[in-house]
């Protein structure tokens, strides 16, 4: 008799990944002397690759946990796990030591719990989630992990898409969470961030929980409505359903994808379209950037003003209709401040971005 579908199905999902783990280990050392037969790439480097399980000791992320602890092993992976201990709550400390525990008990190995401090910058939820991915970029870099993987489900998806739209943020917003991710830095952590379950409902990797008697914790923040994605989950997506019937979960999934298929062609357009619209000396030409669409000159600019030194997360849509104003609504008008101490401004045709 197989697993229960549940379990069968988060673990079909981490399997997937694993073999996108490896072949992007393998494509990174191409040149290297044939795989074995019945070997894995890993192992015929002489070394198992490690990957880790970001694990907050909730029911998606020990869903997550034991999928790796159970399909890792097959594939000549070394699977670990890393608990972050944000400090927010009273206990936490004893929390987090539980979760080491529980991944120790699924044979994971190395396992740690890494203290951060939470800032305030953007607000509890993004200061929580800056310091979160601070410390797993530095616990993979310190360890030498090929990835880590996140518990994201199908609903954190469609929260995500949603909070995207409330922002009026553009289409990139809307595309939610990629499967993939980068960590900051060099290429080899282009694919860091892993992503198995952003197609497998909340609900799954809970039933899987309890199928397998794994012990969870349910994070008091998750239903606190001091937070916006809290109020979501609980008032927002439930109101939704009720007015426009079951299945918005998965039609906001699925605009997620769309957007995102969409997000990159612009971006591969806007990309190829920047050489074409400056000058000899590197400048902006002003008369070719309004001849592009809208849409890729958005991002041409976008991605001039990032390159001159303003931190990408904290420039919004509103920031460059003000920029591509110089370019479409020119009327002698001054020059415009972004983020990072940048600014723009329109000087005999060209278009100035610098850091002031």
């Amino acid at each position: 008799m197989g697993p229960h579908p549940a379990v069968a199905a988060i673990r079909l999902a981490v399997r997937r990944v694993l073999h996108d783990v490896l072949t992007d280990l393998t494509d990174r050392s191409a040149g290297h002397s044939p795989t074995p037969s019945g070997g894995t790439p890993a192992e015929a480097a002489g070394t198992l690759p490690l990957v880790l399980v970001a694990c907050s000791g909730g029911a998606d992320s020990m869903a997550l946990a034991s999928a790796l602890a159970f399909e890792a092993p097959k594939l000549g992976i070394r699977a670990g796990g890393i608990t972050v201990d944000h400090g927010l709550q009273a206990g936490s400390d004893l929390r987090a030591a539980e979760v080491v525990t529980r991944m120790t008990v699924l044979r994971l190995d190395p396992v740690e719990s890494v203290s951060v401090r939470v800032g305030r910058d953007g607000g509890p939820e993004a200061a929580a989630r800056d310091a979160r991915y601070a410390a797993l970029d530095e616990a993979a870099d310190r360890l030498g992990a090929a990835a880590v993987l996140l518990g994201h489900t199908r609903d954190d998806q469609a929260e995500t898409v949603l909070l995207g739209l409330a922002r009026g943020s553009g289409i990139r917003s809307l595309s939610g969470m990629p499967e993939v991710s980068r960590g900051p830095g060099g290429p080899g952590r282009s694919h860091r961030y892993r992503r198995p379950f952003l197609q497998i409902d909340r609900q799954t990797a809970r039933k899987a929980c309890m199928v397998q008697s794994l012990p969870v914790w349910d994070d008091p923040h998750n239903i606190d409505p001091a937070y916006t994605r809290s109020r979501l989950r609980h008032e927002g997506l439930p109101a939704l359903e009720k007015a426009l019937g079951k299945g918005v979960v998965e039609a906001l999934a699925r605009t997620a994808q769309l957007s995102r298929d969409d997000a990159d062609a612009l971006d591969s357009w806007a990309a190829d379209a920047e050489a074409g619209v400056r000058d000899e000396d590197g400048r902006l030409e002003c008369a070719k950037l309004y001849a592009l669409p809208p849409a890729v000159r958005r991002r041409v600019l976008r991605r001039a003003v990032v390159a001159a030194g303003s931190p990408a997360g904290s420039l919004f849509a509103r920031h460059i209709e003000e920029v591509d104003r110089l370019i479409t609504g020119w009327r002698g008008q001054g020059a415009i401040n972004l983020p990072g101490r940048v600014e723009a401004q329109r000087q005999g045709g060209r278009l100035v971005i610098r850091q002031g």
